[in-house]
Order: structure tokens, then C-alpha cells, then sequence
């Protein structure tokens, strides 16, 4: 239900040509929260919502009316995997068979920074990161009705922005045999890996053994490793029409 409203809410803002600035003015509602709420993440109570449907020329009865009969179609394909997987490469090929736009949630996240990843966590550590990505990711989600995007490995760990992609997202998990993930992180050419730890193929065994209970809750996975990049495309495209 909240997912509807927050979809209601936003389809008749854009209608109106209204941005959330100038909604949240009308409204008294905060930017931060309209952006919950129109994410499906802001339990808006009865009274907020009259404000913001006055504000829009509507109702609150109006809008949950909309709500019941709003789509709830999940027409954005979230693809979550450990690095190596193959989001970025995969995601673009998929994009490109749907007809969607492809994004990357850290290149999302750097823009939002103005600093490049590296520096998110050398200046402000990762629970800023996380911080940061959940609110892009919120903002992102609640702006855009069709598209693939590609996630951090570590998104799975965050249970807010996991959460968010379960309940608006087509969630696609790329699984590869640890071997696959070492080679295609070599081939992309970073040598960091095996220059930061002499054990670091092991530590990305463990890392993916440990990270399994949480990936295998995606709605849909797809062995990369058994199906390579055509098949794997082929798969997830046939499996999210």
C-alpha cells in the first residue's frame, strides 16, 4: 500500500509539472520525506497525506483511492552480486534487450558526492557510504519507473537499502564460482586484490560463502558462470517479462 501511494503521489505531482521542492512548499512536507514517500518508504500519517493531496488539488481519500488501482508493476531490474559477477557488463547488455536505461548506484553515488569512491570511504568511512548510497538509491527509485541498475557488492549487508530494492525492484542475483569472480576482477585489470593480501582469493571465497544466505533472497538468480553473458541476459530478460 505504501509503495501505491508513494507511486499515486508521484504520478499526480508530475502531472501538476510540480518539482518535489515546490511540493514540499505547498505542502509543508520536507523534500527528504516526500522523496520516502514517493520511494514507498514513508508511513505518511492521515493527516500528512491530506497535505500533501490539498497541496496537489486532491485528497487524501482521492489518492488511497488511486492507490488501489494504481500498477504496482516493478519495472526496475536491481542486479546484486558479489564483484566480479559481472553486474556492470551483464547490466548494460540487459538494458540494452529491454530498451532501458542503465545505471550504476556508485557512479550515482560519486556524482551526489562530488568525490570518487575511494574518497567517500578515505574521508567519511563506510557507514557514510551506506548512508549516501540508501539515500540515492531512495531518491533514484522514487524518480524512475524502468530501468536496470547495477549495485555494490555489499548493498545485501544494509538492510535498509536491500529492503528498498525488494519492494521496488525486479532483484536479480548474479552467482559465479569464486574462481569466476577472481579471474574477471584480474581481467578488468586490478591487481589490487593480490598486492593488498597474499590471501585474498581466500578471503574472497569467504566473503561470497558468507554473503550467500543474503543473496540467494533475491527474487531471481542466474549462474553466470554456467550460462556466460549472452545466456545469462537471455535468461533474466525471458524471467522479468
Amino acid at each position: 500500500m505504501l509503495s501505491s501511494v508513494g507511486a499515486a503521489v508521484r504520478r499526480l505531482r508530475q502531472e501538476r509539472e510540480f518539482s518535489r521542492r515546490e511540493l514540499a512548499q505547498k505542502s509543508g512536507v520536507s523534500q527528504r520525506f516526500l522523496a520516502d514517500l514517493e520511494g514507498g518508504l514513508g508511513n505518511i500519517s492521515v493527516a500528512r497525506l491530506q497535505d500533501v493531496a490539498r497541496a496537489l488539488g486532491s485528497s487524501a481519500g482521492e489518492l488511497l483511492f488511486a492507490a488501489q488501482h494504481e500498477r504496482t508493476d516493478r519495472r526496475v531490474v536491481a542486479l546484486v552480486g558479489l564483484r566480479g559477477a559481472g553486474k556492470s557488463t551483464i547490466g548494460q547488455a540487459l538494458a540494452n534487450r529491454l530498451g532501458l536505461p542503465f545505471v550504476e548506484l556508485d557512479a550515482l553515488v560519486e556524482k551526489d558526492a562530488g568525490l570518487p569512491l575511494s574518497a567517500i570511504f578515505q574521508l567519511h568511512g563506510e557507514a557514510y557510504y551506506r548512508r549516501l548510497a540508501r539515500e540515492v538509491l531512495t531518491r533514484f527509485l522514487a524518480e524512475t519507473d524502468a530501468a536496470v541498475i547495477a549495485t555494490g557488492g555489499g548493498i545485501v549487508t544494509d538492510p535498509g537499502s536491500f529492503k528498498l530494492l525488494q519492494k521496488r525492484c525486479r532483484t536479480v542475483w548474479l552467482q559465479a564460482t569464486p574462481e569466476d569472480h577472481w579471474q574477471r576482477v584480474l581481467k578488468q585489470g586490478d591487481v589490487r586484490p593480490g598486492a593488498a593480501s597474499p590471501h585474498a582469493q581466500e578471503e574472497l571465497r569467504a566473503l561470497l560463502k558468507s554473503r550467500e544466505p543474503l543473496y540467494s533472497q533475491a527474487e531471481i538468480a542466474v549462474d553466470t558462470s554456467r550460462l556466460e553473458i549472452d545466456g545469462a541476459v537471455e535468461e533474466i530478460a525471458r524471467k522479468v517479462a
